[in-house]
């Protein structure tokens, strides 16, 4: 068993790295993207979040028009992915990339970083859960450790 990352020993500004993390996400059941080949950024009171090459994605993205803005990493571009099972439901704005990242995370220029949900994502064959809230995408497995940032009442950290 890996040993125990407390989120409060986490850099801030986050720490970018290679990870050789096996990570796969499924969607019914069916594997969506799965690589050996991803970056994980740590940051203070976050799970990891997770920034997989494009070429490890498995079905086709189309780009939204929702941006938003990361203090450390720039401004984010989304993507939406139709459900290969239902090809009439759309997720939308689960799924976003740096396509010009700032200094110090240019290695994940064009990388996408998915929320845990509504497919199920894995971590070493570990399910993960989502980072509480739904506005931070880290992923929270078991030997992720202490109070993490997202929840109700967290939001002045």
């Amino acid at each position: 068993m890996p040993p125990k990352l407390n989120v409060h020993s986490f850099p801030r500004p986050p720490l970018l790295e290679k990870t050789p993390r096996h990570l796969q996400i499924k969607w019914n059941n069916q594997l969506i993207a799965d690589t050996k080949d991803a970056y994980w950024a740590l940051e203070t009171t976050h799970p990891p979040t997770y920034y997989l090459p494009p070429n490890s994605i498995l079905l086709p993205l189309t780009r939204s028009s929702h941006k938003s803005f990361c203090e450390w990493k720039g401004a984010a571009t989304y993507w939406n992915v139709t459900n290969p099972a239902n090809g009439s439901e759309e997720v939308k704005n689960r799924i976003w990339s740096y396509e010009k990242p700032t200094k110090g995370f240019e290695s994940i220029k064009d990388y996408l970083s998915f929320y845990a949900g509504p497919w199920d994502c894995y971590v070493d064959g570990e399910k993960v859960e989502p980072q509480p809230g739904d506005f931070y995408g880290g992923w929270v497995t078991s030997d992720i450790e202490g109070p993490i940032k997202g929840g109700p009442g967290t939001w002045g950290w």
